[in-house]
């Protein structure tokens, strides 16, 4: 989804200007609420908010699976500031007890979540150990992704604004692509999808991020059973760390033929 056409200036090199219009990238706030009680407010780009919705319940550990989400419905209200507040209200299957309820997050289109849990905590609430998956995939097919992440990139083509997570399968199919302004968003929308369609986990796939790795992506990755992620920009200390707790296969820099492996080298071979 673009948020509308602008009319800009263009300056070229050399100093010659010209005026143009421009597509540009929707962002719009996104709550999410869990059994009547606020439990996210994120910036997004709309479009697949109900995956948005899963993929954060699944990621945040606090569901395992969609079968455990009894309804997903979409609530708009007008909200303050410009433009509508949009709303997805879950319902759970089996409510938990007051005790047990998730705390609330808020999160911006750039950074997820500041100030996340130890990778001992992370470790603990994931229920798909990866370090065991036998994937093993060539470098040549590491270099073909970002390529074909890109080809699939509709929204980006027209607007140069937005992030991109690709699942590929182990043979380097493109299984989903989901593109948002956040690109924590755009693996939740990836994740959800799958969760949704009972392929949880992900098995012998591998997760492309049109940015750099961070410690909330490779989270996300490993509490979906993802055993490798990729980046074509650089990994944090702290996703490196967390990868190889996890025995997860971390990629950074994947651009043109080459590539840095941070962690699980072993699923890289020729």
């Amino acid at each position: 989804m673009t948020g509308g056409r602008r009319r800009v200036l263009r300056v070229e090199q050399g100093g010659a200007s010209r005026w143009v219009v421009d597509d540009l990238t929707a962002e719009e706030p996104l709550e999410i609420q869990l059994d009547g009680a606020s439990l996210s407010v994120t910036m997004r780009t709309p479009g697949d908010d109900f995956d948005l919705a899963v993929g954060f319940l699944i990621t945040e550990g606090i569901v395992r699976s969609a079968g455990e989400i009894a309804t997903l419905r979409m609530c708009p209200r007008a909200g303050a500031g410009s433009g509508p507040l949009n709303i997805v209200q879950v319902s759970l299957r089996h409510p938990p007890g007051a005790a047990a309820a998730p705390r609330s997050f808020f999160m911006t289109s750039s950074c997820g979540i500041c100030g996340k849990a130890s990778i001992d905590q992370v470790r603990t609430r994931t229920v798909y150990p990866v370090g065991a998956d036998p994937l093993v995939v060539s470098p040549a097919l590491l270099a073909s992704l970002p390529s074909r992440l890109r080809d699939a990139q509709r929204q980006f083509s027209r607007t140069g604004g937005l992030h991109a997570a690709g699942l590929f399968d182990r043979d380097g199919n493109a299984v989903c692509v989901r593109e948002d302004v956040g690109r924590h968003n755009a693996f939740d929308k990836v994740i959800g999808w799958a969760a949704t369609a009972g392929r949880l986990p992900l098995t012998s796939h591998l997760i492309v991020a049109s940015g750099r790795a961070s410690f909330e992506l490779t989270q996300k990755a490993l509490m979906a059973g993802i055993p490798l992620l990729a980046a074509v920009s650089a990994p944090s200390d702290l996703a490196v760390d967390l990868a190889e707790e996890a025995g997860m296969t971390l990629v950074g820099f994947l651009r043109g033929e080459g590539m840095n492996v941070y962690a699980g080298h072993r699923r890289v071979h020729p």
